[in-house]
């Protein structure tokens, strides 16, 4: 399929190739003209949906008819603060029904979203605003104060206004609903998302109009098979790919609710909100499912009653933790891969074939390929990385070509992860090529060291890399969240147990104790910081 691109892509990021790939199939109707925030409208009406709840924040459950006649009511206010059809427009909001409205807003005016974590640091904020061009900031209270003026080129630009999450409410209270949406298709840019920066600077990655419909499509309804009757809370926040398709895009296209927190949730607060709200969906990431484990002793069982699965993305479960979250929750862990660029997963676990240990197989209507390092593809059996296509793999990074060219190359994304294809089809996720450690000559991956090292009752979340000593020599090195109190000893026994489980390559040759480790916002372990050894 060949697509026109949109005029907010040409220019600065014309270096994004308009093509998906043809072979991978979309919903029967997805390229018909149609807004995303127009569709949910009618959908909820026609489906019979506008008195369903469809947000729980704090003890006020929000409608979907609310919802949406909220949202018309913001477009017009974001209207008159200039906004028009292909601006990008800065979304730097804690989860909310706030949230949720101004993106359904931004999509009924044809513009563009840039979601973004309302907790990164100022100067990254501004970065991710002057790449995208952003033409107005929306953000939490106290937000503005703390950013610094536009300093990029040219050097006249002027500011971008800013218009706080608090006046935004007030406007919109007294302001006339949009009941007319721009025009698009399926291919108009919907919205940027950053890449979580695992690896260094992140990069905005472009998604249109089509893709929330095909997420659950193939995603919520085929795999998950979301119904009106359940209830949502994700870990991962709605910036996220994850979290956006899992508290966004599958409620409002299935009829069903979320629960929002303006943020990450602690184990205590995930125990207390499940109960209170009946929460039958919970998806999280394998350190908050491993802390929940941890931090929940035996009695909170009834709590979790409601909960029937458990999805987790992110980095692969580590062993025994799943078993420990099944017992806790009654319920089953599914895993699953995906990626910004792809938007959501394409590979998961479902009831029907439910493998642990494994991210399951092909979201229908996705390819998986698993290569070596010369694109050549590898038997069964044998690890390669893994290679992607299917119908809402980004068209490209924004202002990146020369990126956009190496990830995706005739229709295929590069992810970077690396992979093992079981005999029953299923893929076995082994880390990321860039977790591979060189030490003395040898590749070694760290994953296996660090499930070894997580068995010990003293160890709550570990990372091994390779550190240069006084000599210039490679050595393995175990940066160790403890279990308070540290035991007396507790660096030896973990040396120990590596030696005897553990090639003698493969075993630390030190143990240093952190209170916490450097992880994105979806839990993904920042490696190239830990091997800095400073954040």
């Amino acid at each position: 399929m060949t697509t026109t691109p949109h005029p907010t892509l040409i220019g600065a990021a014309a270096a994004i190739p308009a093509q998906r790939n043809a072979s991978v199939s979309r919903p029967a109707d997805a390229d018909a003209p149609v807004n995303l925030a127009a569709h949910l409208t009618a959908l909820a009406e026609h489906r019979g949906w506008t008195d369903r709840p469809a947000f729980h924040q704090g003890h006020r459950a929000h409608t979907h008819g609310a919802v949406h006649d909220l949202a018309a009511r913001t477009a017009t206010v974001l209207h008159d603060q200039g906004v028009r059809p292909g601006d990008r427009v800065l979304l730097a909001l804690p989860d909310s029904v706030t949230w949720v409205t101004t993106f359904l807003a931004l999509a009924r005016l044809g513009a563009v979203a840039v979601l973004v974590n309302p907790e990164l640091p100022p100067p990254d904020l501004q970065f991710m605003a002057d790449d995208t061009e952003a033409v107005l900031w929306v953000t939490g209270p106290g937000l503005d104060r703390s950013l610094p003026a536009r300093t990029t080129t040219p050097p006249a630009a002027p500011r971008a206004p800013r218009l706080g999450s608090d006046q935004l409410t007030a406007l919109t209270a007294t302001a006339r609903p949009m009941r007319t949406a721009h025009p698009v298709d399926a291919h108009t840019p919907l919205y940027i998302q950053y890449t979580s920066g695992t690896t260094g600077r992140p990069k905005g990655v472009v998604h249109v109009h089509g893709d929330p419909r095909t997420y659950h499509d193939l995603i919520g309804r085929r795999v998950l098979r979301v119904t009106p009757d359940d209830v949502t809370l994700s870990v991962s926040r709605l910036y996220f790919a994850y979290g956006f398709g899992n508290a966004f895009v599958f409620p409002l296209f299935s009829g069903s609710s979320a629960v929002l927190t303006d943020r990450r949730p602690t184990p205590a607060v995930v125990d207390e909100l499940v109960a209170r709200h009946r929460v039958t969906l919970l998806y999280s990431v394998p350190s908050a499912y491993a802390a929940l484990v941890t931090d929940l002793a035996d009695g909170h069982e009834s709590c979790f009653a409601s909960v029937r699965a458990a999805i987790s993305a992110g980095e692969g479960m580590p062993a025994g933790i799943g078993k420990q979250v099944t017992h806790l929750l009654g319920a089953p862990v599914l895993e699953q891969i995906g990626s910004t660029e792809a938007g959501h997963a394409f590979c998961a676990n479902g009831f029907d074939h439910n493998h642990p240990g494994t991210v399951g197989r092909p979201v229908p209507g996705f390819e998986i390929e698993l290569r070596d390092r010369e694109g050549n593809p590898v038997p069964d059996g044998e690890t390669g990385e893994l290679w992607v296509r299917g119908p809402t793999v980004t068209p490209g990074y924004l202002n990146r070509p020369e990126e956009t060219e190496r990830a995706l190359v005739g229709g295929w994304l590069g992810t970077r992860d690396r992979a093992r294809r079981e005999p029953d089809g299923t893929y076995r996720h082994l880390g990321r090529a860039d977790d591979m450690e060189m030490v003395g000559g040898i590749t070694v991956s760290p994953l296996e060291v660090e499930a070894l090292l997580r068995t010990h009752p003293g160890v709550r979340d570990v990372a091994v890399v390779a550190v240069t000593d006084e000599r210039g020599a490679s050595r393995l090195r175990a940066f160790v969240v403890p279990v308070p109190p540290i035991g007396v000893g507790l660096e030896a026994e973990l040396i120990c147990k590596a030696r005897d489980n553990l090639a003698a390559f493969k075993v630390p040759r030190s143990v240093s104790f952190v209170p916490t480790l450097p992880r994105t916002a979806t839990g993904k372990l920042r490696r190239h910081l830990v091997r800095q050894g400073a954040w």
